[in-house]
């Protein structure tokens, strides 16, 4: 059974198809794009492809050798995107040709941007096969690359024609990786849905195969799709699309400190939340007992609470200054006025937020 949801924005909207027999109803924007003689370039996760015969089946239908790259942070390189665009060169793309992103948030983010900016710009359509792109990355439009100096320093709008999410492709997922998905999953419920949060915690999904898992998707594709749909540009203050960087201010820094790849996204999203939540009761916002729950339900699916190995908190602190939500120099932060109802704050002070790099291990 396949649900399909509408991302309504002021321009146009665009569908989300969500289920275990998605590919069916996706088939059907293949096959009229075929018919309308467009050129398509499909670039994909090339362990996914290789790994999923059924996959590799529907990606070759779509009628074009895929280019095929590795997954992980240190490929949404300005490297990479050259490959990308030399790629799409030699295949003849023009402006009426489409691209397919087969992978997850990495391969999404390179892909999505190569074909914002390719051309000027050509049509785009997402199919995430890891469970943090389908709940998050695969929605809303935002793409880009890494620079050595943060996350996502480069990127545009682009916002895909479709999404496909079909739940079969996580069969191979590694648990590690399904893990990081999940990291996204509770954002969702802190930041937005309290129920949401209660229900994660007290029926856990860590499993692909769990008969839940699609509906899970769909709640959090809902939040995210009404979410983009009142602030497509990330223009507005409160109660604008920066309150999906929950957690993330902290996430991105780790990310960079570490090295891309030492953690996963979603396993520094995982110490991000734990850390907003800690932010949230500094702030007098969050009482004792929810940080608590916020970090056993961190901990519970897989994720880590704290940094793995000691990092220097003067290094965080100036990778936070990189942070794309920096205004005048002073970091924005997102933190949780109660469970279900996320703000953004300015003016959190430099002592204070060093001192929550220290207690999560930081030396």
């Amino acid at each position: 059974m396949t649900e399909i949801l509408q991302v309504e924005l002021a321009e146009r909207s665009y569908p989300i198809y969500i289920g275990t027999d998605a590919w069916n109803i996706f088939g059907e924007v293949t096959s009229r794009l075929r018919s309308d003689q467009r050129r398509v370039a499909v670039i994909a996760d090339q362990a996914v492809v290789r790994g999923q015969p059924d996959l590799l089946k529907h990606v070759l239908a779509i009628g074009e050798k895929p280019l095929l790259l590795r997954g992980g942070e240190r490929t949404k390189s300005l490297a990479q995107l050259g490959k990308v665009y030399d790629w799409m060169a030699a295949e003849g793309l023009d402006r009426h040709s489409a691209v397919f992103a087969i992978g997850g948030g990495v391969i999404g983010d390179l892909a999505g941007f190569a074909a914002a900016t390719y051309l000027r710009g050509v049509a785009f359509y997402q199919v995430p096969t890891t469970l943090l792109a389908m709940v998050d990355s695969s929605v809303g439009g935002k793409t880009g690359i890494n620079l050595t100096a943060g996350k996502n320093l480069v990127g545009a709008f682009w916002q895909p024609n479709a999404v496909l999410v079909d739940t079969a492709c996580l069969r191979t997922l590694p648990q590690r990786e399904f893990s990081a998905g999940m990291a996204e999953v509770i954002k969702y419920g802190l930041l937005a849905d309290a129920d949401l949060f209660h229900h994660i915690e007290r029926t856990p999904v860590w499993r692909w195969d769990h008969p839940g898992l699609p509906s899970l998707i769909y709640e959090c594709c809902a939040i995210k799709a009404s979410i983009v749909a009142n602030d497509e540009r990330e223009t507005k203050g409160q109660g604008g699309r920066a309150l999906l960087n929950l957690g993330h201010t902290f996430a991105h820094a780790l990310e960079n400190v570490a090295g891309y790849g030492e953690y996963l996204h979603g396993e520094a999203v995982g110490v991000g939340l734990v850390l907003a939540a800690r932010l949230s009761h500094k702030l007098g916002w969050l009482g004792v007992k929810d940080v608590s729950r916020i970090e056993k339900t961190v901990a519970a699916a897989g994720l880590p609470v704290r940094l793995r190995k000691r990092l220097s908190t003067a290094k965080l602190m100036a990778a936070m200054k990189f942070d794309k939500k920096v205004r005048g120099g002073k970091v924005r932060f997102v933190a949780l006025r109660r469970m279900g109802q996320a703000e953004t704050v300015d003016g959190v002070s430099e002592k204070l937020v060093r001192e929550l790099w220290r207690k999560a291990g930081a030396a």
